[in-house]
């Protein structure tokens, strides 16, 4: 059943992305994807430039906020721009609640109700590296073309560099 759950979300990634012809562009690894740097170890890229997707409640609203592999949530920018702490969506609800497993959350094919937006940390990069739905998938993408793909709300500002 976890299996199939699992299947399910790479293939409503893979539904979004053809509606732009790009599922074709999806990697599937042997191994898993799940840390930024499993994956940018399978990618051969730097791990600032994959996009980790984060999950959060807001009140009962979930939203994901796409943001570079090398910062953090600042927890006093999010509560000034969504005047609530950081409330992250439990592990075994994400399916449920965000439509993706964990380690495999992307901006593609979540939830009708899940809000999305993207951090200004992914700006820097000409391409980045989000999930496509599974913990051994991703997707190299320029920021414009996530931009046209992704019906997002807005550019936010919310991370920090995470300190080595």
């Amino acid at each position: 059943n976890e299996e199939r759950r699992i299947n399910m979300s790479l293939e409503s990634t893979k539904k979004h992305l053809k509606k732009y012809n790009m599922e074709d562009r999806i990697m599937i690894f042997e191994s898993s994807s799940a840390t930024v740097k499993e994956v940018a170890e399978a990618i051969h890229c730097k791990e600032e430039e994959i996009a980790k997707t984060m999950s959060f409640l807001v009140e009962d609203q979930p939203i994901v906020i796409v943001v570079a592999g090398d910062v953090k949530i600042d927890n006093a920018k999010y509560k000034q721009e969504f005047h609530k702490k950081a409330k992250m969506v439990p592990f075994d609800q994400l399916i449920e609640i965000i439509g993706h497993e964990m380690g495999g959350v992307g901006p593609f094919g979540l939830n009708t109700n899940v809000k999305v937006y993207f951090d200004e940390s992914l700006k820097r990069f000409k391409y980045v590296y989000p999930a496509c739905g599974s913990h051994n998938s991703a997707i190299k993408i320029t920021i414009e073309e996530l931009e046209k793909v992704v019906d997002f709300e807005k550019w936010i500002d919310v991370s920090k560099k995470i300190e080595e």
